[in-house]
């Protein structure tokens, strides 16, 4: 499904230059489950930034899905992303303006999925992620967990083929956290591949790679032989 080849990220200002990734080379199967961890600022975010196509590199090679998508516009890299990626944020990105069903049925508005295909599915979703007793609340009358559940519906209810998830669990408390990992648990266990990002060694291990950054490189990776479930 993915494959990098040297791929590397410099952020540049007037004044300085700054090397994110240098030369990763890294590749995720279908139905995998990776972890990425390390220290902060050692580009962790950046490279889940550019594997979900929300940035280029600034050299290198990105094959996604058989294309190689390294050059592409960004009509073209959202074309790809609204088929094929679904994203969990740290700090949750909803539109407080509205609704939890509202939230979740966006993807779906930009999909043109039919006005009855979209009730359906966003009740089916918020059904699944436990969350239907809030469909017509707004986010700020919501628990972090709550939240965190109505972004990881918005985030699967276009049924993509993988999931980002950037410290999906860094706002909330353990109880919550192991609640998310429970559902991204889930989510694979039904085929999606999923990529999560974490400082969390315990919430590492339910991935069955584990993938260490350090100043932009890879430095080691560990395969799991099990799943934790």
């Amino acid at each position: 499904m993915i494959k990098t080849r040297n791929l590397k990220k410099i952020f540049r200002t007037e004044e300085i230059e700054t090397t994110a990734l240098n030369n990763v080379n890294f590749e995720v199967a279908e139905g995998e489950f990776v972890s990425i961890m390390g220290p902060s600022g050692c580009g962790k975010s950046t490279l889940l930034h550019l594997l979900g196509l929300l940035d280029n590199p600034t050299d290198g090679q990105y094959f996604f899905l058989d294309h190689e998508v390294s050059k592409y516009s960004e009509r073209q890299r959202a074309h790809l992303r609204k088929n094929n990626i679904g994203f969990v944020f740290q700090s949750f990105n909803l539109i407080d303006e509205l609704t939890v069903f509202e939230n979740v049925e966006l993807p779906l508005l930009y999909l043109k999925v039919s006005a009855s295909q979209r009730k359906k599915r966003v009740n089916d979703v918020l059904e699944q992620m436990q969350i239907m007793h809030r469909k017509n609340h707004f986010p700020q009358q919501l628990s972090g967990g709550q939240q965190q559940r109505v972004a990881v519906a918005r985030a699967v209810i276009a049924n993509p083929k993988l999931i980002l998830a950037d410290e999906p669990t860094g706002n909330l408390d353990s109880a919550h956290g192991d609640e998310v990992m429970k559902l991204l648990t889930e989510l694979h266990e039904r085929g999606t591949t999923i990529i999560i990002v974490t400082h969390s060694p315990a919430y590492a291990e339910y991935g069955h790679r584990m993938v260490h950054l350090f100043d932009g490189h890879i430095v080691t990776e560990n395969i799991r032989s099990e799943f934790k479930l």
